[in-house]
């Protein structure tokens, strides 16, 4: 990680960000918010079918794709910090390239970026860092249960919407992360503890099926 982290722009509490973090941060939310607006309705057709939609669709995007991704790296980074590590958030800008181009083809591969962070770790803390971004998205996904159940009440479309994508992606974000490949969570997480990560992902996977299957999803 390079050294710009010495010149902190803002500070929360005990966490600093450097201004290309932030900068990092707000042009990947802005393109993954992007590639699931095109995304979410089956691709680059589809999207333009949508006419003034597009704009609805990409507010529910950024405030569920988006919000998803944000706060899975920012929990990353506030364990870290807590373990004394220096960690920033490093946006791959190649890869924000290709999840907006592969959602135009009806698909999304999207591996934004990664909180890196230096200093001393045990394998627990590698752990505990590794699996606060798949917890996060599973408490989001909790958090947009009552937005979904309280949109059906109201009869309101739009929220409904909201919190039907708000479960769905956040539920997919905690299983896909925590597959024990390559730079994802999962190899950090059972490298640590193989009943944490199997009890974790099982969750995620079964979670995400179900919502997956049962929530009737239907794009303004």
């Amino acid at each position: 990680m390079e050294d710009d982290h010495v010149s902190t722009a803002y500070r929360i509490g005990d966490y600093e960000f450097s201004s290309r973090e932030v900068r990092d941060l707000l042009v990947a939310w802005a393109a993954l918010g992007l590639a699931f607006t095109i995304f979410f309705p089956g691709g680059g057709p589809n999207v333009l079918a949508l006419g003034a939609g597009i704009v609805v669709l990409l507010g529910v995007s950024l405030l569920t794709a988006g919000v998803a991704f944000l706060l899975h790296e920012l929990a990353h980074k506030v364990v870290a910090v807590n373990y004394g590590q220096i960690a920033e958030f490093r946006a791959d800008y190649n890869m924000l390239f290709l999840a907006v181009m592969s959602a135009l083809l009806g698909f999304i591969f999207a591996a934004p970026g990664a909180v890196h962070h230096r200093g001393y770790l045990n394998e627990r803390e590698h752990g505990h860092i590794a699996i606060a971004g798949p917890v996060m998205n599973l408490v989001l996904a909790a958090v947009f249960l009552p937005v979904y159940l309280g949109g059906i009440g109201l009869n309101l479309g739009l929220l409904v919407l909201l919190g039907q994508l708000g479960i769905i992606v956040n539920l997919f974000l905690a299983a896909f992360n925590l597959v024990p490949f390559g730079p994802l969570d999962g190899k950090t997480v059972i490298a640590w503890s193989k009943p944490v990560w199997g009890g974790t992902f099982l969750l995620s996977a079964v979670l995400t099926y179900i919502a997956w299957t049962t929530l009737d999803i239907s794009i303004i």
